[in-house]
């Protein structure tokens, strides 16, 4: 080689040097900026959580949600969701029918009917319609029920709905669809009752929603069936299964909304402040806005919304709450002798709520196939048509200074007295009052007769003490000129249109000078 090869080569290796040197250099400052943008905006103590705006306005203006139980249990489609527990008990009526049909628990466990779940029928964009359709503003699955299942493509266990039954994300189909179509997505999670309490920790098989007896699945040493059954460390378990699943639901589908089943408090504290920490900083540190909702006293109100399940408030809230029911008079996943409630019943309902500051997460319960029964969608589709004559007296409202007035009364006791919550019916006697800017509406939980008069006492002046002027009132439906009277003794006195209003519910819309 001669020199100038050789200076041509040393130069090269110099202009190389520096311009990979700049390039690592570039690539660090990236790293750095990228790390510093992942700087944790909420650390894992209650404190720093309750910084967070747990209900944003998008969560109070939503109103209407919707989510379903549809899972393995689905297969059999028997008794109810509580099947993969209940199945072991000799003497239930579950067991009895799981025997006859299937053969004996030890010989065809829970874990049998995962290549069974096919759900071959199942169109996530259909769904994500039917939900917009109803009305609802955020939509979702059950991501895992307690039976160990997981409704999304997992890597943290075999049993999943990507490695087996339907062999496709549902999760991350349905996310695309609800988010396309305007909605929110929320996931729910029951799965803080999958782990085995019973012979690990020394408690009875109540806590457990798995029972440990001798030679069934749920007490097999095999790892794989450890992971459906939570028959395994504890500590192992809440890092690597309820937080580990957690994570990676959060990760992958980027939930609106997150919301907690019962048993939540058996999980240790440090775990559910870890979470907490964890969603909101993966929400661009909670400015994408949030919410985590839960039952009982699992979680700090500062952090979390309150859930009343299959019941609600006797008064306005001061805060954002929610209440999940099922559109069924029976289990909340499907079974082939499940019943539903009338359309009017369930509207009724969401009124009551939404007058109180309410959000109703309304469940419904697909077969196994992925198809929603018909009495279902035509329930939905109902309450939806509804919706969008007279949502404007729902969406994007408040409470009023009282939630109504009528002889219906809610019961007490929330879900102990949930069973007198679903009985519970209403009339046109009953009266829910929501407001909007200068508008306020009072809506009657069914029809008028035509020129009925009626009388809303709750504008009386010593009940509202600063009586309103009122400049306009109508009918929603309507385009008669309506006959009306204020008296601040009385209330505001006014006469139903000479053609009735044929509606599930009759919205009056009053509106006062500014």
């Amino acid at each position: 080689m001669g020199t100038s090869e050789i200076k041509k080569g040393v130069l090269y290796l110099l202009v190389s040097g520096l311009f990979f040197g700049c390039l690592q250099e570039k690539e660090s400052r990236i790293e750095e900026k990228a790390d510093s943008q992942k700087q944790k905006t909420y650390e894992a103590d209650w404190a720093s959580l309750g910084k967070y705006n747990e209900d944003p306005e998008w969560f109070k203006n939503a109103k209407l949600g919707i989510y379903f139980h549809w899972g393995l249990y689905s297969v059999p489609a028997f008794g109810n969701e509580w099947y993969p527990r209940n199945m072991h008990f000799e003497g239930n009526k579950v067991y009895e029918h799981h025997l006859e049909k299937y053969g004996h628990p030890s010989e065809f466990g829970y874990h049998d009917f995962a290549p069974m779940f096919k759900a071959e029928k199942f169109n996530a964009e259909e769904w994500a319609q039917l939900f917009k359709d109803a009305g609802a503003r955020f939509a979702g699955p059950v991501a895992e029920h307690h039976d160990g299942y997981a409704m999304w493509d997992s890597k943290l266990t075999p049993w999943d709905v990507m490695d087996t039954g339907p062999k496709k994300d549902i999760t991350g189909e349905l996310e695309k669809a609800i988010k396309g179509k305007g909605m929110k997505f929320i996931t729910a999670f029951h799965h803080a009752k999958n782990l085995q309490r019973s012979t690990i920790m020394g408690e009875e098989n109540g806590k457990s929603h798995f029972p440990y007896f001798e030679g069934m699945p749920p007490s097999s040493s095999d790892p794989d069936l450890q992971l459906m059954y939570g028959n395994m460390d504890p500590d192992k378990w809440y890092n690597d299964i309820w937080l580990g699943k957690l994570k990676e639901v959060i990760d992958n589908y980027s939930p609106d909304i997150i919301w907690f089943d019962y048993v939540l408090g058996d999980i240790p504290e440090e775990y559910r402040k870890e979470f907490c920490a964890y969603y909101l900083n993966a929400t661009d540190g909670g400015k994408n806005e949030p919410v985590i909702v839960r039952k009982q006293h699992d979680l700090p109100l500062s952090v979390s919304v309150e859930d009343l399940e299959q019941a609600r408030k006797e008064t306005v809230g001061t805060k954002t709450w929610m209440t999940d029911a099922t559109i069924s008079d029976g289990s909340w996943g499907y079974t082939e002798s499940l019943g539903v409630k009338p359309a009017k019943d369930v509207l009724h309902m969401l009124v009551d709520i939404v007058s109180k500051n309410g959000v109703l997460l309304l469940n419904i319960s697909p077969k196994a196939d992925g198809t929603i029964p018909e009495n279902q969608r035509s329930g939905l589709l109902e309450m939806g048509a509804w919706l969008e004559k007279y949502g404007e007296a729902i969406y994007d409202t408040e409470a009023w200074y009282t939630f109504g007035e009528g002889p219906t009364k809610e019961p007490k006791g929330h879900f102990k007295n949930h069973k007198a919550f679903i009985k519970l019916t209403y009339s046109n006697e009953d009266i829910r009052y929501t407001t909007k800017d200068y508008d306020i509406y009072a809506i009657v939980l069914g029809s008028l007769k035509s020129n009925q008069d009626l009388v809303l006492q709750s504008f009386a002046k010593e009940k509202i003490l600063d009586a309103p002027t009122i400049e306009k009132v109508t009918f929603l439906g309507s385009d008669e000129k309506i006959v009306w009277d204020y008296n601040e003794e009385k209330g505001l006195s006014l006469k139903a249109p000479s053609k009735a209003i044929e509606e599930m519910a009759t919205v009056i819309k009053i509106t006062i000078s500014q």
